[in-house]
């Protein structure tokens, strides 16, 4: 019985169910890791089912397929694919949907995807692969009812397919001021009604919101929700940060008496989760007491981490009782840390290991809704090991390769812009000189507009960014080189500083200074490399540098590991929250020069839509001159050894 659908209807009326979703790792040691976090959670927690990710436009396509054969075949877990249709190839979905079958993944979570944005691909498509009409065309499927359509119409009921529903509405470019769920009414039903099997909702954290969501579609005049199961989605609060960003970028609100609850300990990423606990599982009690017809679930967006959702899940007396006896007494359960600050522009998040292992779930006393009896804890082991402190600081790109967490698609769609084709032309235009594009780095330093670069998604710079924007500036005034991601130095500063502090109050926090920035190819080949070559040899610096065709240059061998910021508090090790290294370096140089390649669709693309370039020449010239910096550029990573020196990193690089 792997139909999702199947497995809810033998459930008792009054059972509670509930599901997980993860994504594949962006490295393979991550990918690994991330088997083994499965085995152990699948052992101890026994979800009734779990969802695996896809990419934007099929990119994470063999690693989606990879991961869902290893939850269904290897570790028997009835597991649903995650399938978007927009700017992907029909033969990309038919071949997802044959390989679904070969590895017994009867469960599809269709999907449109990103907006259609063809153009925002175009660039970077052209540049590596050429084009084939046939292959490339992917007008059969702009919305998910087409996909839901295609799949019944192709592979009939073999699949279980479920489609997404939004509690607070949808909104995107097509209808950014226009989020009610009453204007998403008729899509859904129209998806409900072409063979639509359930109903997975974004996430929330507005009960009120959900609970009015779930009455209006089962009241609804046509019928067709009256029995369909109706999932709701919620992400464990893992940071203040990851939880402002996810909302913004899904368009989730946030209540402003959780907002309360968290503005006072926004800084400390144990207080957060703690709170978040609380917090989510009142609304899974909230949802409890709404009556229902039939078993009650909920779906939890994982982020691959383990220690939020179980505590979760044994508050909220989830887990099977059966759970107890399979559980796996080999790691702890761990703690998320937080996402990046590209370019400074967002104080980066940096995560203190949340409750220890050994206390974590007996804090919790949780009682079995079939039994009076209290549940046993779930069994912990407190490990100390590199495995111990993954999820501590993940920390997006700047977090621990290894973990299975590493650089979370917060947004779902990890290859696409965060903002609309519209905004994108709004913000950076169409440049096609490089004076242009100076420009748009020199007034997003300043403040000005452009308030956020493709690079970096905050609208403002943070504080600490505030403190080196003069350096910053000059580097791009005088030097030539486009900073992304930069820090100044830290030497022991109170944990509880209001421009650098993070974690417990008491403690101590350090960073190295460090700056990410794009240069043309001859000048780091020619000018850069040789000054930092002297400077590395000298102890000063280290540095990682990479281009479009993916050729890596690095002063470091490949096992070397930075700490850039790091903290000591007492009672605990010290914390490392950001770290530099060659395996995530890689990973995030394919990603950025991928956004070059976005940009140049999203805004040449919006720009000939609108008349503002005309087709031919004009959009022609865009084109050649981003797809030419795309391809003449170098990402370079400086890290400055001298954290007791603050000035010193931004000297030697005018030195050059």
């Amino acid at each position: 019985m792997e139909k999702i659908t199947e497995k809810i209807a033998a459930l008792p009326n009054d059972a509670n169910y509930f599901s997980l979703e993860f994504f594949p790792p962006k490295t393979q040691i991550g990918f690994s890791n991330l088997h083994t976090r499965l085995e152990r959670m699948s052992n101890a927690l026994r979800p009734l089912f779990v969802t695996v990710t896809w990419g934007a436009g099929g990119c994470t396509s063999a690693r989606s397929l990879e991961l869902a054969e290893i939850c269904q075949r290897q570790l028997g877990l009835t597991t649903c694919l995650h399938l978007t249709c927009t700017n992907m190839k029909r033969k990309i979905v038919d071949e997802a949907l044959e390989q679904a079958k070969a590895i017994g993944v009867r469960n599809i979570l269709a999907l449109r995807g990103d907006p259609p944005r063809d153009d925002e691909y175009r660039l970077e498509v052209e540049a590596e692969n050429g084009t084939n009409e046939e292959e490339g065309s992917n007008e059969e499927f702009t919305w998910a009812i087409d996909l839901v359509r295609y799949i019944r119409r192709v592979h009939g009921d073999y699949f279980c397919i479920g489609v997404a529903g939004y509690p607070e509405g949808h909104a995107d470019q097509s209808h950014p001021m226009d989020q009610d769920p009453l204007h998403d009414l008729p899509y859904l039903i129209d998806k409900t009604k072409a063979g639509a099997d359930f109903i997975m909702t974004q996430l929330f954290y507005d009960l009120g919101a959900y609970t009015k969501y779930g009455n209006m579609l089962r009241e609804h005049e046509s019928g067709v929700f009256a029995k369909i199961p109706i999932i709701p989605g919620l992400m464990p609060l893992q940071s203040y940060e990851i939880l402002m960003r996810t909302t913004k970028l899904s368009h989730a609100k946030v209540p402003q008496e959780l907002l309360h609850r968290l503005q006072p300990i926004k800084g400390d990423d144990e207080a957060v989760k703690k709170v978040g606990v609380d917090a989510i599982s009142e609304i899974v009690e909230g949802i409890r007491k709404v009556k229902a017809k039939g078993p009650r679930g909920f779906h939890f967006y994982t982020l691959n981490l383990e220690k939020a959702v179980s505590s979760l899940l044994e508050r909220c007396n989830l887990i099977p009782l059966d759970s107890y006896e399979h559980a796996v007494d080999d790691s702890p359960l761990l703690s998320n840390g937080i996402p990046n600050g590209i370019d400074g522009t967002t104080t980066r998040n940096r995560t203190l290991s949340s409750i220890s292992s050994s206390s974590a779930a007996a804090q919790l006393t949780t009682y079995s809704h079939r039994s009076s009896s209290p549940r046993p804890p779930l069994p912990q082991n407190n490990i100390n090991s590199r495995e111990a402190t993954w999820d501590d600081y993940p920390n997006c790109r700047f977090g621990d390769a290894r973990s299975p967490a590493f650089n979370p698609p917060l947004t779902y769609s990890p290859t696409s812009l965060t903002v609309t084709p519209i905004q994108a032309l709004a913000l950076w235009g169409t440049p096609t000189i490089e004076k242009e594009i100076s420009d748009l780095f020199t007034s997003h330093l300043a403040g000005n507009n452009p308030t956020q670069l493709p690079w970096s998604e905050p609208a403002t710079l943070s504080p600490e960014t505030k403190l080196i924007t003069t350096e910053l500036t000059r580097l791009t005034t005088e030097k030539g080189y486009w900073t992304i991601a930069s820090q100044p130095a830290v030497d022991g500063l109170p944990s509880s500083d209001p421009t650098h502090g993070w974690g417990p109050t008491g403690g101590f926090v350090f960073q190295k200074p460090f700056v990410e920035f794009f240069v043309s190819a001859h000048i780091f080949q020619d000018t850069i490399k040789p000054h930092l070559d002297i400077l590395h040899k000298n102890g000063e610096v280290s540095y990682y540098a990479g281009n479009a065709a993916g050729e890596i240059l690095s002063s470091e061998p490949q096992e070397a590991v930075h700490a850039v910021t790091w903290g000591s508090f007492a009672g605990k090790e010290i914390a490392t929250a950001t770290m530099v290294e060659e395996v995530s370096f890689r990973a995030w140089v394919e990603e950025a020069f991928g956004i070059w390649g976005r940009v140049g669709g999203g805004c040449v693309g919006e720009a000939s839509r609108m008349g503002k370039v005309e087709e031919g020449e004009g959009e022609g010239q865009a084109w050649s001159f981003l797809r030419a910096v795309r391809k003449g550029v170098w990402v370079v990573n400086v890290i400055g050894h001298g954290y007791r020196e603050p000035g010193r990193l931004w000297e030697a690089l005018m030195e050059v």
